[in-house]
């Protein structure tokens, strides 16, 4: 389970109405705006964990917080989720907050990851930090990414956020602003992630999400080069049966 995003102090998102149902489309629509309630209750709640579930950490900035001072706001929830999460994500493609995503240029998602990862080194027991992208980077920016984690020695990369495409919609909430997330991103985000795996040789995990509403679309995901998969969109639309035809596809493929 992948929790967050949390951020160092608590805040409330963007005003609502925030989430939005496209079912002629199987997609949502969310600009929630990172709410939550900060850092410190996000670790008393995991405390109850007891080890039975992997845990990983989707870590980001408050809104308030400019992005000279980013790093900062990342290392805080860093530092306070280490001992209570299994991996760690470092979100900076989610289209929510504004000027994040300025984040993933070269320049400043190298400082931060080698901050983070430096860190992370000064530790006994090292967690993996994988890198959250967006579908919307183009074949330069992609390729950034793969020097980026290359220099960085990061764990791998999430991919991918949502878009803010709107290419072939029907339903009329197609007209509200935020990411869009399920059935429309499946075929773009599979191509990210085999252009990733196939440009990188394959250097580095992938975790594919965007548009898992099948055992089909899981399969695609993990033959494109992901890892593992991951379910948001898809789990709501599908239910849960869904990881069980998913694992079920995995084994007889076996």
């Amino acid at each position: 389970i992948e929790i967050g995003t949390v951020t160092p102090k608590p805040q409330e998102g963007n005003p609502k109405k925030r989430l939005f149902r496209l079912p002629d489309d199987k997609g949502v629509i969310n600009r929630m705006g990172f709410n939550n309630k900060g850092v410190a209750h996000a670790v008393e709640r995991l405390k109850s964990n007891k080890g039975r579930v992997l845990i990983g950490g989707n870590i980001g900035k408050n809104k308030i917080t400019p992005n000279d001072r980013a790093v900062d706001d990342y290392l805080v929830c860093f530092e306070a989720l280490f001992d209570e999460v299994d991996y760690f994500v470092v979100n900076v493609s989610s289209p929510n907050t504004p000027n994040l995503r300025d984040l993933q240029e070269k320049g400043p998602l190298t400082e931060l990851l080698n901050t983070l990862q430096n860190r992370n080194n000064t530790k006994d027991n090292p967690k993996p930090i994988l890198l959250k992208i967006a579908p919307d980077l183009t074949q330069g920016q992609l390729d950034d990414i793969i020097e980026i984690i290359t220099e960085t020695k990061i764990a791998g990369v999430i991919a991918t956020n949502t878009t803010l495409s709107r290419e072939g919609l029907n339903h009329p909430n197609k007209l509200e602003t935020g990411g869009l997330s399920g059935k429309p991103l499946t075929q773009r985000s599979t191509e990210v992630i085999r252009y990733l795996h196939h440009k990188s040789k394959a250097a580095f995990p992938i975790i594919g999400v965007g548009g898992i509403h099948s055992p089909q679309d899981a399969l695609d995901k993990l033959a494109a080069g992901a890892t593992l998969v991951q379910l948001y969109t898809g789990f709501i639309y599908e239910g849960p049966g869904l990881i069980r035809n998913i694992n079920r596809a995995i084994l007889a493929g076996k």
